[in-house]
């Protein structure tokens, strides 16, 4: 068994074919103008713009409005679950707490608790909005909603 090297690897037999060679006569079907047709900027040399540039006409990057440096993807909003409050192991639950508990991301302003999963013992609400089961699950456990 031979080793191939890194150094000695060629394309097989009749797999490649010779790069175009632009301007080298008549016979090689891309003499005089080299493909580039006639006159314009584009046929001659240096003759290229920026990327985006229109021809003078106010390019689509300048003509969109400028929105600033705020995420309009940013998540101000989040949810929690019963069983999320459950496993807390403090009685008064807030932003705050959520947040350093690791329930919620640190950017969420706003919280809302939804009935999914079950709650067994007293928790007291601060600032959190509440959905109509939600609250009737914790209202059942002895909670309150402030």
């Amino acid at each position: 068994m031979s080793v191939t090297q890194l150094n000695t690897i060629k394309p097989a037999e009749g797999s490649t074919h010779a790069k175009r060679r632009v301007g080298r006569g008549i016979g090689s079907g891309l003499g005089k103008t080299a493909g580039r047709g006639h006159k314009g900027q584009k046929s001659r040399s240096g003759g290229f713009h920026k990327v985006g540039f229109e021809g003078g006409q106010m390019p689509l990057q300048r003509r969109l409005p400028k929105r600033g440096f705020s995420s309009l993807n940013q998540h101000w909003y989040d949810q929690v679950r019963l069983s999320d409050l459950q496993a807390l192991p403090v009685e008064e639950v807030d932003v705050q707490v959520l947040k350093q508990a690791g329930v919620i991301g640190q950017a969420v302003r706003y919280v809302k608790v939804f009935k999914s999963g079950e709650l067994s013992r007293k928790v007291t609400l601060k600032g959190l909005s509440v959905t109509v089961g939600a609250r009737a699950s914790i209202e059942a456990a002895g909670g309150s909603i402030a």
